[in-house]
């Protein structure tokens, strides 16, 4: 699998790096890319111009693997603060990782 890399700039994105990010995004998966890595090391301000280019690049890639490398606390934070806590390629809190099965206690209320 060919992943290529999107370096995000910082140190904190505005909307006008949205449309140019996204547009670079789909550049890349038309010139045959199967995965993206958007590197987001730079980005040691985030706030919700971070959240929009992420969101942005999300539906840019239209369900293709999108990943978000490099996140610093602050971002990460964020990113789960929003729900856009799957870029980063881990679990969400709430939602057991895949292949998990939550057991259940006998003395458990049914819901």
């Amino acid at each position: 699998m060919e992943i290529r890399r999107l370096v995000l700039p910082g140190p904190a994105p505005t909307a006008h790096d949205a449309a140019v990010l996204c547009a670079r995004l789909a550049r890349l998966y038309e010139a045959g890319a199967r995965a993206v890595e958007c590197d987001a090391r730079a980005v040691t301000a985030p706030g919700l111009g971070a959240v929009e280019v992420l969101a942005r690049l999300r539906l840019t890639a239209r369900g293709r693997p999108l990943r978000v490398t490099g996140a610093a606390p602050a971002l990460r934070a964020l990113l789960d603060l929003v729900g856009l806590v799957e870029l980063l390629g881990e679990a969400e809190q709430r939602e057991p990782s895949r292949g998990v099965q939550e057991g259940v206690e006998p003395d458990d209320l049914a819901v």
